[in-house]
């Protein structure tokens, strides 16, 4: 909400950025807490459709409140305001998060924790957390090699949402029209998305639906590419975009949801959910951090149609680790058979 305020002729970079940083930190570890209810307050059969219909309904919200963004930017700038577009939607969207944050609030259990802590404290003890999950991970095959998988296709997966306006405005040269369509088209189309990957993982298994689901990955990265291609071939490049935003917004939604809920049914019964989901979380940003360093470093040297082409790496290493925890999975089934037996 306070980007509200960054205005004027040359606005202060020193508040834009510091009121960033907060918004981002308080993002990310929100999203520690709300990740971690999730085996709360759903048995282990119910939370892959819970934890679809949970980003199913955050990417239909998104999309309403993009349409109204867009429709205030597209107001003022009618009349010459350039600014007051972006400035009331970041109020809004403060507005937004505050008013159905109320929702959370009133229903979701409040764990206290067993006592207060000084801020050095609370500091050394979410390392130590990290740590003490990590001497669990480590010894269940299983989840270890889930998280090996999760680690190397976030490292795609995420560069890809962060990337794919910049891919669409600096190779395929689109307007920024063009881009917000592509935008409002990921979301909802990632609401479906969600649905059907919940849908054929109850019917063949988490596991070979994320298989599957990297392989699209893959295959999204090589029509990119040629993408780019036939745009320095002179070729119209919109529809084909879009073609590509549509099939990113299908196994983007459904991807994340059965990660999450995969990694909820995989870890051990415990009522220090918090911790664990701090660990998956932490696994992805570091994720992130070296996809999006991977992408620009390679974008300046050999361009960036060539960083895309690059992110099927992590995708393919993703994928050997999800074969091999399906393995694991396979061997713990087959002693679960024989014990029942």
């Amino acid at each position: 909400m306070a980007f509200f305020w960054f205005k004027g002729p040359q606005p202060n970079v020193a508040w834009g950025v510091s009121f960033f940083m907060l918004a981002a930190i308080g993002y990310v570890g929100s999203l520690v807490f709300y990740n971690s209810y999730l085996p709360e307050i759903a048995e282990p059969q119910e939370r892959d459709w819970i934890s679809a219909r949970g980003f199913s309904m955050g990417y239909a919200g998104s999309v309403i409140l993009q349409l109204i963004g867009f429709g205030l930017v597209l107001f003022f700038s009618a009349q010459g305001d350039q600014t007051s577009g972006p400035r009331y939607t970041f109020l809004l969207v403060g507005l937004w998060w505050i008013g159905f944050a109320q929702f959370t609030f009133a229903r979701l259990p409040n764990n206290k924790p067993p006592q207060t802590k000084r801020l050095k404290e609370v500091l050394q003890a979410g390392f130590s957390e990290l740590r003490k999950v990590w001497n669990q991970v480590r010894h269940l095959s299983l989840l270890k090699w889930f998280l090996v998988a999760f680690f190397c296709y976030s490292m795609g997966v995420q560069t890809v949402m962060l990337a794919a306006t910049l891919f669409g405005s600096h190779v395929l040269e689109l307007p920024t029209d063009k881009l917000i369509i592509t935008i409002v088209l990921i979301q909802l189309v990632a609401i479906p998305g969600s649905m059907i990957m919940s849908f054929l993982s109850g019917r063949i298994g988490n596991i070979l639906v994320l298989m599957g689901v990297v392989l699209v990955w893959i295959i999204i990265c090589i029509a990119a590419y040629t993408v780019a291609n036939l745009k320095e071939g002179g070729a119209n490049v919109e529809f084909h975009f879009y073609g590509l935003a549509i099939a990113v917004g299908l196994v983007m939604g459904g991807i994340q949801a059965l990660s999450r809920s995969t990694y909820s049914k995989l870890m051990p019964v415990t009522k220090d959910t918090a911790s664990f989901f701090s660990f998956y979380d932490v696994t992805e940003k570091i994720a992130i951090v070296i996809g999006i360093f991977t992408f620009g470093y390679i974008d300046e040297i050999f361009g960036m149609k060539n960083s895309v082409l690059m992110l099927i790496v992590f995708f393919v290493l993703g994928l050997i680790a999800l074969a091999k925890a399906k393995s694991y999975e396979s061997k713990i089934n087959q002693e679960v058979s024989k014990a029942d037996a």
